[in-house]
This record gives structure tokens, C-alpha cells and sequence, in this order.
């Protein structure tokens, strides 16, 4: 782990946002994330959604998430990926293998961003047209993500042989059978994908009321949360470090990061807004929320950054190939 001493930088793309390149699609959001992993940023979080009719949700992004996640790893070598998938659109045997096999393909640089907040509608498209009340999707969600984690947590590290010669699949002792009989899920297990190079994806949590902060504490490795004054973002935070302490973890296992939009007035501005909120330890860094434009992305990464570097704030390069080891969280497989 890392003592803090750095800023995090992650970066929303919202490609609903009108672009006059005459790129096609994923060419254009490639070479965002191309740049960004230029830039040096920690991790680029994909935006997913599948509600039931219109709106501007239905513009989030023109792929699904995590077959976006699998594109960009082949075009990329250092950036994390993060990509939204919903509890309610996917089972969640499916979607831990799906993730499992994406930090495989990444060689260790996936993660899940999950969300606290049930979408509008988006229940009407999966069989359930009454949608679930506040209550049952929190405990639905919390059941599912305890799921995933100990699907992924299935096999040791060490466990898989694939040894023809002697006919050994793996070392059966170190297979753990999930068996899970919930209120919602009965899963069984093993995943039939081996362990993430870096132990398991990143979870990233946002959309989270106080009732889930909790939650959050127990599971999440990354916390997305909206901005406001520096005093009230003081006291989150280190509210959230009580609460993940209480947990029995470690209190900064949990990096949390701050929702930021860009600011009007120029880069000097932005880096001086991002600085002092940082410095007054109450986030451990920020995500971006830019609209889908080179011309956005180029003045963050060549403007913003360079400037949070000079003051010391952001690391010079990257410490390792995987997404743990950039957010400094255990389990890195360089750490």
C-alpha cells in the first residue's frame, strides 16, 4: 500500500456529448483513453445503462461496457478500466466471470463499478416491471456483490496446475466452493476462470446514500462520491476511514474519490481547486467527469496534470502494470 502521500486521478467519459470528429466511434473513445493513458491517469471509468425507453441515459455510451473494457485493454498496456455493469441487468456468476476473465485479458487491470443507485426503469428489461423498493435493492445489491468477490476469491492463487501429464486439473484444497443460499441468489461455484492477476478486479462503488456507507466500507475498493465543501467532504471522509476500520480492515484500503466537473476560468484554477481540497485530507484524489472530447481531455491531461505534478501532488509515472498497484491497495501483484 502507499502512504497516501499521492493524489489518484480517474476520468468519466460521457460520450452523449456532440464531437465534430468524423472518426468512427470506438477509433475516437480509443484515443481518449490512449491519451489519458498518457497522461499517466490511474483509471478511466466506462459509463453502462439499460433503461427502458429514451431519455438521455440511453446516450451514455454507444458499447456495452464491458465488451468496450475487453476492446480497450488490446490497445492499452498500463491504464485501469472500470466499467459500469449492473446488478439487476446481469446474474451474478456471470458477471464475476465476465470481470474475471477481463483482468485476465487486461493482465490486471480491470474493475467493477457498481452502483448503490437503482436506474429508473431499468428493472422493466430484466422481468421485473415493478422494479424493487429502496430497501430490497440495497440488500439484493449488497448479497450480490458478496457474491462476486467470493466467486473471485474461489481459487488460491497457486491453485491451478493444468498438469496433462498427471492428469491434475488443480490442487483440490485450494478450490473453495461458494455455496451460497441467499435471500435473493443461490449460487454454488467454483468460477471455471483462475484467479486476477492482481488477486481480484478492483469493485468501485458510487451512487451511494448514507444508509449505504456501511456497505461500502465492508466491500468497496474505490468509493465515488459527489462534491461539495471542503469542510463536509473533511468529515466523509474520515467518517468512511472510522467506518472501514470498524470493518476490521485496513483504513486505507479503501481510496476515495471525489466526483469533480471541470472548472470554467482555466487550468490553473482547476489544479488549484483540485490541490487544495487534496491537501486538506479529505479525498484521496479525484475522478474527472469530462464530456467525450478531445479537446476536453487534452486540456486536463496537458494542462491540469503537469501542473498537480509540479506541485508534487501526482506521481511521475506509473508504479506497476495493474490497477491495484496504481491505486496502491493490496493484492497489486507488484506490491
Amino acid at each position: 500500500m502507499d502512504n497516501g502521500a499521492t493524489m489518484h486521478l480517474a476520468v468519466s467519459l460521457f460520450a452523449e456529448t456532440a464531437d465534430p470528429s468524423p472518426e468512427p466511434e470506438f477509433s475516437r473513445l480509443a484515443g481518449l483513453v490512449q491519451k489519458a493513458e498518457a497522461a499517466g491517469l490511474d483509471m478511466v471509468v466506462l459509463a453502462d445503462s439499460a433503461p427502458a425507453s429514451g431519455g438521455e441515459a440511453d446516450k451514455q455510451m454507444p458499447f456495452e461496457a464491458t465488451t468496450l473494457l475487453a476492446a480497450l485493454a488490446t490497445v492499452t498496456s498500463k491504464i485501469g478500466l472500470v466499467a459500469a455493469a449492473s446488478t439487476i441487468a446481469h446474474q451474478p456468476y456471470n458477471l464475476a466471470r465476465r470481470f474475471a476473465s477481463l483482468d485476465i485479458i487486461s493482465h490486471g487491470r480491470s474493475g467493477w463499478n457498481a452502483t448503490m443507485a437503482q436506474a429508473p426503469r431499468e428493472a422493466t428489461n430484466f422481468s421485473r416491471p415493478e422494479g424493487f423498493s429502496d430497501t430490497d435493492f440495497r440488500r439484493r445489491t449488497e448479497e450480490y456483490i458478496g457474491i462476486v468477490q467470493g466467486l473471485w476469491r474461489g481459487w488460491d492463487a497457486d491453485a491451478l496446475l493444468f498438469d496433462k501429464s498427471a492428469g491434475r486439473f488443480h490442487i483440490p484444497e485450494k478450490m473453495h466452493l461458494l455455496d451460497h443460499k441467499g435471500e435473493f441468489f443461490s449460487v454454488r461455484g467454483p468460477l471455471n476462470v483462475a484467479r486476477s492477476p492482481q488477486d481480484t478486479p478492483v469493485l468501485v462503488l458510487s451512487g451511494l446514500s448514507e444508509a449505504d456507507l456501511d456497505i461500502s466500507a465492508r466491500t468497496a475498493d474505490v468509493i465515488l462520491l459527489e462534491s461539495g465543501s471542503v469542510e463536509g467532504a473533511k468529515a466523509r471522509y474520515d467518517d468512511l476511514r472510522r467506518r472501514v476500520a470498524a470493518c476490521g480492515r485496513d483504513p486505507v484500503a479503501v481510496k476515495l474519490l471525489v466526483n469533480v466537473s471541470p472548472t470554467d476560468g482555466g487550468p490553473t484554477v482547476a489544479a488549484d481547486r483540485l490541490a487544495e481540497q487534496f491537501q486538506s485530507k479529505s479525498c484521496d484524489g479525484f475522478n474527472i467527469q469530462l464530456p467525450a472530447q478531445r479537446s476536453a481531455l487534452d486540456e486536463f491531461a496537458d494542462l491540469v496534470v503537469p501542473d498537480l505534478r509540479r506541485r508534487g501532488l501526482f506521481r511521475e509515472n506509473y508504479r506497476g502494470t495493474t490497477l491495484r498497484s496504481h491505486l496502491g491497495l493490496s493484492g497489486g501483484g507488484e506490491q
